[in-house]
């Protein structure tokens, strides 16, 4: 997801995103600890997914936008 389309969530679309990322990365964990992840970079790619919706939504907080 690129940051373009981030911008374009509302603010209850962005938490609930990130509710599914974590989830989605503590999937992702629990298997790579079991067998090892097919792409294993995965796990880099939902991080900073998780991370740059963070920024966004408390970016959103910092200027007020709802």
């Amino acid at each position: 997801m690129k940051n373009k389309e981030i911008t374009g969530l509302t603010t209850k679309e962005i938490v609930e995103k990130i509710d599914t990322e974590q989830l989605n990365l503590t999937k992702l964990r629990m298997g790579h600890a079991v067998s090892p992840l097919e792409n294993p970079q995965r796990l880099k790619e939902v991080r900073r997914l998780i991370a740059r919706l963070k920024t966004e939504l408390r970016k959103r907080e910092l200027t007020g936008i709802k």
